[in-house]
């Protein structure tokens, strides 16, 4: 097992460096920063960027417009846009549907739908959670009965991330309910215009709308929008689960979050000397660095062995919870080093008598909570360790 880049990686990561300091904006790095909401165009006009460069569908093969990455080289692109403060590649289209696409979807699917991804024509969200089905994702209720060559689909999903930005939804229904439940759902693609179809927003905890809910009430979709079989999509389902784990560790983000974490430690006083010279506060920055570090170990034991084509195992639950704890973990210390300063408003909707307080105050708490997440999407933390425990069990 080699855990070092090879001369060639790092050439890569000197290029992605130059790239993102020629491309990022000071604007959108300002945003990041600060933990503000991007617009539609700053996430835009980054796909745009990405695109021009051929860097945009990173799990893509070069037959059909990606790169062609090996998983080293995209843990490398990820870690320095994630310390650059880039925009997160909205992963929808291009990281789940793309390749379910690649993988189950007909060549007429193909053809129509890659492209459109790729410059931006679509912007697709995921209907995959309900009110009654999150981490049991197998007893869900949205109902897709066939009529002719149509489906009639009737349901709600909820926390669909930016439904607000789509024009088109990928949804799992239920096409029967004989059998095992996770016999009878398919995998379907709806045009958010379709009559019937009403999304509602869901205003978070830091006042932001980053998600929402979508009712569907005979919404009449053509036969041809189902992706594989009728009533194999729980094969397809967990499949894009498997890419929407990609990264989601998240080792790069950790490391830009925990410098930001130590230089705030520097220059916040407490009892007349910095933070970091508080002797428990420094030993809980600590051990969390050695979480990471040893995380970042790991991870790289992973891409190690995806160079000899290993599949990863019981090792992407481990680093998905170990990687949401860290997270959740420094978020929690920055909230705590800032104390009252930590503002739950970012910077620009502050009163100016309450402008004075630190740049990276700006946002911390809205961080904070909407960082809550992390445990329970892609996979709540309980049930990868259900996942492990049984594996354990097993063996």
């Amino acid at each position: 097992m080699d855990l070092r880049f090879t001369p060639e990686e790092e050439a890569f990561r000197a290029d992605v460096k130059a790239f993102l300091a020629d491309n990022l904006s000071a604007e959108v790095v300002r945003k990041g920063r600060n933990s503000e909401g991007l617009t539609k165009q700053d996430m835009e006009d980054w796909h745009a960027a990405l695109n021009a460069r051929g860097w945009l569908a990173v799990t893509w093969p070069k037959e059909h417009g990606g790169p062609g990455w090996t998983a080293v080289e995209r843990h490398i692109f990820e870690e320095e846009c994630a310390l650059a403060y880039a925009p997160r590649i909205v992963p929808f289209g291009l990281n789940m549907l793309g390749p379910v696409l690649l993988k189950f979807g007909n060549d007429a699917q193909r053809s129509e739908i890659l492209p459109r991804i790729l410059d931006g024509s679509d912007w697709w969200c995921q209907g995959y959670s309900e009110p009654g089905a999150g981490s049991d994702l197998a007893s869900l209720k949205t109902r897709a009965v066939r009529d002719g060559d149509e489906y009639v689909i009737n349901g709600q999903k909820t926390w669909t991330t930016l439904g607000q930005h789509a024009n088109k939804i990928f949804c799992l229904v239920r096409t029967s309910t004989e059998g095992k439940p996770q016999e009878g759902i398919s995998f379907v693609l709806v045009d958010m215009d379709t009559p019937g179809v009403e999304l509602r927003p869901i205003k978070l905890l830091d006042g932001g709308h980053e998600v929402n809910e979508v009712f569907f009430t005979d919404v009449r979709v053509p036969v041809s929008n189902l992706v594989g079989e009728e009533n194999k999509g729980w094969t397809i389902a967990k499949y894009l689960l498997t890419h929407e784990r990609t990264n989601i560790a998240g080792v790069g983000t950790s490391t830009r979050d925990l410098e930001k974490l130590k230089s705030l430690s520097q220059q916040l006083v407490r009892g007349g000397r910095p933070l970091s010279q508080d002797l428990l506060f420094a030993a809980e920055m600590l051990e969390v660095e050695i979480d990471l570090e040893a995380m970042r170990v790991m991870n790289l034991a992973m891409l190690s062995a995806a160079k000899e084509g290993a599949a990863p195992g019981l090792q992407s639950s481990m680093l998905k919870i170990k990687g949401t704890v860290i997270r959740q973990r420094i978020q929690s210390l920055i909230k705590t080093a800032l104390g009252a300063a930590a503002t739950p408003f970012p910077a620009h909707e502050l009163p100016d008598n309450a402008r004075s307080v630190p740049e990276d105050a700006a946002g911390a708490t809205a961080a904070y909570f909407n960082n809550r997440k992390l445990s329970i999407f892609g996979g709540s933390n309980e049930i990868q360790r259900n996942i492990i425990a049984k594996d354990m069990f097993r063996s």
